[in-house]
């Protein structure tokens, strides 16, 4: 599977269904360039929080593999979520995803699944959103719901600024990566109720994705279960049309992707998968 491929097809999916900073409570490890909104996801602290005694802090050390020759950042101990907007740098198409960097509910990409993710489709007109979820053990569902809470919470946002943002709000989906695309799919399936307490308005607003991106799954395949579809994430016929793709030898084992890929096939939801 290609960059190139990769990206036509994101464009399509984007397109075809239909600078300013704000301080988070406490100091993050991780900031965008300048010129970037972001915005806490819990103005008020997260629901649930358990105490972090460990500070948010890149945890990526020189025993740690490189990627294309590179490192990246490893970030770990995220307790203030955020969203962060990247606005198109070519002519706007009104769309935006929402990206969820992955990282085993253990720690989160947020370069290598995150930022660089947002320079490739700010360049095709696509409005670019990295949440910054809770980690680590915030998922994956039902095992914790923070990171989903997160999730839930980060499209609501996301549609309450839709005007602001300059953003059509029946054009948002999400793209998730690894645990990040288990979160893409979670929330594909558990839109309808959220799993916390209103917070404002933004949670009046639907947090369905219009569309979702599954790269490279985890925990849609129960391997313990030869593995069988895991039962917490059920889609319906209206779940979001999804794009799924993922290497035939990747570690985390390919059948997260046909299994999931079926499951939607059964429910009547468009789907396109790419192995």
């Amino acid at each position: 599977m290609t960059n190139k491929f990769l990206a036509i097809a994101l464009i399509f999916f984007a397109t075809a269904f239909s600078p300013e900073f704000a301080t988070a409570q406490t100091p993050s490890a991780w900031q965008p360039a300048t010129g970037h909104t972001q915005i806490p996801v819990w103005p008020k602290g997260a629901p649930d929080a358990k105490p972090n005694p460990a500070a948010e802090a890149d945890t990526t050390t020189s025993r740690d593999d490189l990627i294309a020759g590179k490192p990246l950042i490893r970030l770990g101990n995220v307790s203030n979520p955020t969203v962060t907007l990247y606005q198109p740098t070519t002519k706007p198409t009104g769309a935006a995803i929402v990206v969820f960097p992955g990282g085993g509910y253990h720690i989160l990409a947020i370069d290598l699944e995150g930022t660089e993710v947002c320079d490739w489709l700010t360049a095709s007109g696509i409005a670019c959103i990295i949440l910054k979820y809770r980690v680590p053990d915030s998922g994956p569902y039902p095992k914790s719901s923070a990171a989903l809470q997160d999730a839930q919470r980060a499209v609501g946002l996301v549609r309450s600024h839709a005007d602001e943002w300059r953003i059509d709000p029946h054009r948002i989906g999400v793209l998730g990566f690894s645990a990040g695309a288990h979160l893409a799919a979670a929330l594909s399936t558990h839109y309808d109720q959220r799993l916390y307490d209103s917070v404002d308005t933004a949670d009046n607003l639907s947090c369905r994705p219009d569309f979702a991106v599954i790269v490279y799954p985890g925990y849609l395949a129960i391997a313990e279960e030869n593995m069988a579809p895991n039962a917490e994430i059920h889609p319906t016929e209206k779940t979001p049309p999804s794009f799924i793709v993922q290497a035939e030898d990747d570690p985390v084992h390919v059948e997260n992707a046909t299994v999931y890929f079926l499951a939607l096939k059964n429910a009547k939801v468009p789907a396109e998968l790419h192995i």
